[in-house]
């Protein structure tokens, strides 16, 4: 099938699987250094219940036939150093088949553990790395020539991230469809970066040319992705440009890199073919990548559906494999930033002279004048939920008492989470959290007060508690 494989997607490809290497790398560095206060056996959301109660077919993971501590911490740095080697070309230096072996061993090594992670792995792009790399799985490697449908399925990856994307916006808020929603958002997106600030200083007419080059990026850009090259690689660089923008405004873990990834692999075409033409898969081998190109177009017709209706879903899987998604971010914008401060005291008995400290998060605004950081590609899974549990308690119904409970005993392995602890020594006697509404200083106020944010506390989110009080709650 000459047809079936062409030697001039040999650098996209190669872009695409080096730097989704790099991204599973980061994906399991992530569950190696957080999982313990999260999913793990002591967690607030334990790994051992959740396999309890939810049946094998339902979340496909090898820990519903053993869990512990030690073997999820082994199998979580197995595929960082499994990651690394792919990423530094172990697939390209072994045989086809031990290629397609080596990418689904990741594929499979991470599904096991989105399926078990529950609220802490619900993020859209947990879906999108799984199925950006079950496409890798047939796409080949460097002796061979690419298979031109599944470079083909990782154009439709890319349509669907964000032409999704783009529908949801201008479905959801009027600030979409005004032009005014970055008015609010670089302020109030769940974890800015150390540049969000400045973006949310722009001009407004410059915001509102933001929000029309989005829709253009969104909207317009990924239809052409479908045409004939050079135009489809222009518009794959166009959305490489467009996803840089966002990484530079803001932290979205990996989904700006899974996207750049996918966009890659449409636009490297753009600077060169090999210097020989690369030889034809086996036959075998493309039978196997057509029988998941068709897989792939079978599954993709409710995503399809979804993307034209009005009722319209994002990140949204539809089977447990997390092979084909729905995608799209930010339907709606909040236009007030309110952020959860938890705090600790040494008092066993509170009152208005009490002394209170506040625990720092990493990612998340606290310390006014602490300029927010850079994390993503990297997933701060606590301050992300965070920020959830700041619009609505119910986000944080299932994980925050036992949250408390952990500050309350200085729990190790949840300090580890956090970027300050005010009680070094001996545990916090009671603990409490108020809910602040945050908004980024003006030019004058920061060089007044050398304060990146203005706080003023709006309500209680927890009343003071102590541990006793905590018994049988978690």
């Amino acid at each position: 099938m000459a047809w079936f494989s062409d030697s001039g997607y040999w650098l996209g490809r190669l872009v695409f699987q080096r730097l989704l290497a790099v991204l599973y790398l980061i994906a399991f560095l992530a569950a190696a250094r957080q999982f313990r206060a999260l999913i793990g056996a002591r967690g607030m959301l334990p790994v051992p219940a959740f396999v309890a109660r939810v049946p094998f077919r339902a979340a496909p993971s090898v820990f519903h036939w053993h869990f512990s501590d030690r073997f999820f911490a082994l199998w979580s740095w197995g595929g960082v150093l499994l990651a690394a080697a792919v990423a530094a070309g172990a697939a390209d230096a072994v045989p086809l088949w031990a290629s397609m072996v080596l990418w689904a061993v990741l594929w499979a090594m991470y599904l096991s553990i989105v399926n078990v992670g529950q609220t802490w792995y619900s993020f859209g792009w947990e879906s999108l790395l799984l199925e950006a790399g079950s496409l890798a799985v047939f796409l080949g490697n460097a002796p061979t020539a690419p298979p031109v449908p599944v470079m083909w399925l990782l154009r439709w990856l890319l349509f669907r991230v964000e032409f999704g994307a783009g529908l949801i916006k201008m479905r959801g808020d009027h600030c979409w469809r005004d032009l005014t929603c970055l008015y609010y958002h670089h302020e109030t997106q769940p974890m800015p970066g150390p540049l969000s600030w400045f973006f949310h200083h722009l001009p407004g007419p410059l915001h509102r040319v933001e929000v029309a080059a989005n829709h253009v990026a969104q909207l317009g850009v990924p239809v052409l992705l479908f045409t004939p090259q050079p135009i489809a690689g222009w518009a794959a660089v166009a959305m490489v440009v467009t996803q840089l923008w966002l990484v530079l405004s803001g932290n979205f873990a990996w989904l700006n890199w899974v996207t750049i990834a996918l966009a890659m692999s449409a636009a490297a075409p753009l600077w060169g073919e090999p210097s020989a033409p690369l030889p034809a898969p086996p036959v075998w081998f493309e039978v196997l990548a057509l029988i998941a190109t068709a897989g792939v177009l079978v599954l993709s017709q409710r995503p399809a559906r979804n993307l034209l209706t009005r009722q319209q879903m994002m990140n949204t899987s539809y089977e447990s494999l997390h092979l084909v998604n729905s995608y799209g971010a930010f339907g709606s914008i909040t236009r007030v930033r309110r952020e959860i401060v938890v705090e600790g005291t040494a008092d066993a008995v509170t009152g208005p002279e009490t002394t209170w400290l506040p625990y720092e998060f990493r990612g998340k605004p606290g310390d006014v004048r602490r300029l927010p950081r850079q994390y993503a590609p990297y997933h701060l899974r606590l301050d992300w939920l965070m920020w959830f549990a700041a619009l609505s308690p119910a986000y944080a119904r299932s994980w925050f008492v036992p949250f408390v409970a952990r500050l309350l005993e200085n729990d190790r392995d949840t300090l580890r989470l956090l970027h300050r602890n005010p009680f070094p020594d001996l545990p916090p006697a009671r603990i409490r959290a108020r809910v602040f509404r945050y908004r980024f200083t003006t030019w004058r106020e920061l060089r007044e007060t050398r304060a990146w944010w203005h706080r003023t506390e709006e309500r209680e989110f927890l009343a003071p508690i102590a541990r006793s009080a905590l018994h049988g709650r978690r």
